[in-house]
């Protein structure tokens, strides 16, 4: 697993540069403000691979010295973290909508507060919870009531709850305390019977959350969310899907840590998802954005292409990678061990 977490943690570099990128593009293609670029930028950054299931961690698996696949693993581990590495753009954005680009108006507070404070409080309050939730779930006492077996996944949204309302009370972003705090739980006791269920719940209730998005979303097409949509804000929304995605996916991804066609899966199926709307949502209403129904236009396009690009290519392209991995693993004799292709 050492290994994964550490190209999951290089993964996250490509956030800054996917930002820097988009924000270029946003306003010198889009004609955008430099606020409402930023934002463009911060709410098309994170990932969300429900949208292609194909790129989704699988179950976890039980047996001793197994590892979860690398590329999937990389994917969905990076939609968890730039949901939170994301949001102190988001707070720039409007910053900058509010007192204007000078960096003396907004920057220092932004600084300590929105980058320091908040990342630090989600991450203590991610570890908290997660080790407190661990020693309660893992406990000799836990064995000795089987309270594995009588778990059921709710204890999943519990713990999600959780950990995002002690870093929300004490300023802090939620979102990356969660993702914390499902580490730090998942890293105890691999084998246990609990991530199993934990994980089934997740996923059904992910799907279940992403399909009445889809559906609302739709509805926002159906009723002419898109009219406004030009020639220009098409080919910013292939240029990021085709371009500025694998480019900073690729660029962020520290080499050797996988081998190169790994690398290129990560680094394609950054997916747009549902997360990009809440972003969009919270901006629009805590800072002035002139034009947010060209915002709101140009996110869903890029959502919409992504849900058609990358639930198309997703299939094949895993497909192919794992007969790759397993062709290699053959050949070697030793189809236990995982290898980069």
């Amino acid at each position: 697993m050492a290994h994964v977490v550490d190209h999951v943690a290089a993964a996250g570099n490509h956030v800054p540069l996917s930002i820097v990128a988009v924000a270029i593009v946003g306003w010198w293609g889009l004609g955008l403000g430099a606020a409402a670029a930023l934002l463009l930028a911060a709410a098309l950054a994170p990932t969300d691979p429900v949208l292609a299931s194909e790129v989704q961690v699988s179950e976890p698996l039980t047996e001793e010295g197994s590892d979860d696949d690398e590329a999937r693993f990389a994917v969905t581990s990076e939609a968890g973290l730039n949901d939170g590495l994301a949001f102190p753009f988001t707070y720039a954005a409007i910053a900058v909508s509010m007192a204007g680009l000078a960096p003396s108006g907004w920057l220092g507070e932004w600084l300590l507060i929105d980058v320091v404070w908040r990342i630090g409080i989600g991450l203590v309050a991610g570890l908290a919870v997660g080790w407190a939730l661990r020693r309660m779930f893992f406990s000799s006492i836990s064995e000795r009531l089987g309270f594995a077996d009588r778990a059921d996944g709710f204890i999943a949204l519990g713990a999600t709850f959780l950990a995002y309302g002690v870093a929300e009370v004490a300023e802090g972003y939620g979102f990356i305390a969660v993702f914390v705090c499902a580490c730090t739980i998942r890293a105890g006791e691999h084998a246990h019977g609990l991530h199993s269920v934990l994980h089934t719940f997740v996923e059904q209730i992910e799907r279940l959350l992403t399909v009445v998005v889809l559906i609302l979303l739709s509805g926002a097409v159906a009723r002419g969310l898109l009219e406004s949509i030009t020639v220009p804000d098409v080919l910013f929304a292939a240029v990021l899907l085709l371009v500025i995605r694998p480019v900073t996916g690729w660029l962020g991804l520290t080499p050797g840590k996988t081998g190169p066609r790994e690398r290129g899966v990560i680094a394609v199926f950054g997916v747009r998802g549902v997360g990009s709307l809440f972003y969009i949502a919270y901006a629009l209403q805590n800072g002035e954005f002139p034009g947010a129904e060209r915002l709101w236009a140009v996110v869903s396009l890029v959502i919409l292409g992504s849900v058609l690009i990358h639930g198309v290519a997703a299939t094949p392209a895993m497909a192919v990678l794992d007969r790759t991995r397993r062709r290699r693993a053959a050949e070697r004799g030793d189809g236990e061990v995982e290898t980069p292709v």
